[in-house]
């Protein structure tokens, strides 16, 4: 079985930054994501060239009709930057767009034993995780989660995460995908926690909630790639 991204997933919020960006007078994007990938904060770095209410409404333009999402004026911020912070801002965008994108998730069962198999794509790299156990329907999401963190390592340089636990759960009308993660580092030990609503596939759900428990955090959790 094989997940495409593009059929399980909306737009990507790193896209959707990057093309913002291409805005005149727009200097860097951040958005922020709830768990169920809708953007609950956008800000933006921008030039004093037009008033910032122009700037919201380009910013809503744009995401509507390349993405179609619709984004409220009221979660839009905008700092506008004299020339002189020019310098400060082109530092800050380059690093404001990298999250790793899901490209692929499948899994291969060999009598009592399964082996999945995660991909992620980070800008140019592109890594495949590997978590193998039972077949037992209870510990799928843990190798989901297992081999996504497997793939980090691999495309992130993340270091010291381990799955403590991972499964689905109903909430309301909703299935989620609830994940936490423990990374230690003596003598310090970090509990992160990620979930994500099941859209079509419950494997694709658990790699979306191990993002959410790591993404805002991947500068501490993979440092070397954070000080590059």
């Amino acid at each position: 079985m094989i997940i495409d991204e593009h059929q399980t997933a909306g737009p990507s919020m790193s896209d959707v930054e990057v093309e913002l960006c291409r805005l005149p007078d727009v200097v860097a994007v951040r958005i922020v994501e709830d768990s169920a990938g809708r953007p609950v904060e956008v800000h933006v770095l921008a030039h004093t060239g037009k008033h910032a209410k122009q700037v919201v409404r380009d910013v809503q333009s744009v995401a509507l009709a390349s993405f179609g999402i619709d984004i409220d004026r009221r979660i839009v911020s905008v700092v506008q930057l004299s020339p002189d912070d020019d310098d400060i801002a082109s530092a800050l965008a380059p690093t404001a767009v990298a999250r790793p994108r899901i490209m692929a998730i499948d899994s291969h069962v060999s009598g009592p034993r399964m082996t999945v198999r995660v991909s992620l794509r980070l800008e140019d790299d592109e890594a495949t995780g590997y978590a193998e156990g039972s077949v037992g329907a209870a510990t799928r999401p843990r190798l989901v989660a297992a081999a996504t963190i497997d793939a980090l390592e691999q495309v992130a340089g993340m270091q010291g995460v381990d799955v403590e636990a991972a499964e689905t759960v109903r909430a309301g009308v909703d299935d989620i995908a609830i994940v936490t993660l423990v990374s230690v580092s003596p003598p310090y030990e970090l509990r992160l926690c990620g979930s994500a609503i099941i859209r079509q596939h419950p494997d694709d759900a658990v790699v979306r909630a191990v993002l959410d428990a790591v993404n805002r955090r991947m500068p501490f959790l993979a440092p070397e790639r954070g000080s590059a």
